[in-house]
C-alpha cells in the first residue's frame, strides 16, 4: 500500500500484482512493421470495475470496441478501505479474472489498482493521473429522478473528469434490479 500526496489531498491505494501474461512477439514481425507509432506503442485505457453486471458489460464493451493488441487496460476499483484484507482479496480476485480474460480475448496488458475513496472521485483522480485515451464505466441505467436522489457515479464522472468518459448503458436484458 502506498499513500500519495497530490496537492493538499492524499489518498491510499494498492497496486494489484496480476499474473504475468506477456505475449511473446518475435522481433521484426511483419504485421508490426506496417503499424504506425501510436498503434505499436499502445494507449492507456482506464476501465472502472466493480462486482456488478453493468461493470462487466462495460469491460466487455471496452475489449470489443476500444482496446487493441498493444494497449494497456488499467482496471480501477474503488473501495471504502484498502486496509481491509477481505475486501482487498475479493477485489484482487475480480481483477485477476478480468486480466486473464483481457489477455485471452485480445492479448492486451492489464494493470490493476484498488483505490480508497468515493468511486466517482477515484475514477476522476486516476484519469487525471494516467491521461488515458478513454475512460470507460458502466451505469445502472436508472432514470433521472433516481440518479438525482441516489447519486450516480457515471453522472459525477461525466461532469467532473477532465478526460471525457465513455458511459456504457446496459441493454434491456442486462439491467440490474437495483
Amino acid at each position: 500500500m502506498e499513500t500519495v500526496e497530490e496537492d493538499v489531498e492524499e489518498y491510499s491505494w494498492r497496486e494489484v500484482v496480476l499474473p504475468r501474461l506477456v505475449p511473446v512477439v518475435p522481433d521484426a514481425a511483419p504485421e508490426l512493421e506496417r503499424e504506425n507509432g501510436e498503434r505499436r506503442r499502445g494507449r492507456d485505457i482506464l476501465v472502472a470495475v466493480d462486482f456488478g453486471p453493468n461493470s462487466k458489460h462495460a469491460f466487455d464493451w471496452a475489449l470489443a470496441h476500444i482496446a487493441r493488441i498493444a494497449d494497456t487496460v488499467h482496471l480501477v476499483h474503488a473501495v471504502s478501505s484498502v486496509h481491509n484484507e477481505i475486501v482487498y482479496e475479493k477485489s484482487r480476485e475480480l481483477m485477476e479474472d478480468l486480466a486473464v480474460e483481457a489477455f485471452k480475448t485480445l492479448l492486451v496488458r492489464t494493470k490493476a489498482r484498488i483505490v480508497e475513496g468515493d468511486a466517482g472521485t477515484v475514477i476522476c483522480r486516476e484519469a487525471d493521473r494516467l491521461k488515458p485515451a478513454a475512460v470507460i464505466l458502466g451505469t445502472r441505467g436508472r432514470g433521472l429522478i433516481q440518479s438525482v436522489l441516489q447519486g450516480s457515479v457515471s453522472e459525477y464522472c461525466f461532469h467532473n473528469c477532465k478526460a471525457a468518459p465513455i458511459i456504457i448503458v446496459p441493454g434491456k436484458g442486462e439491467q440490474s434490479v437495483l
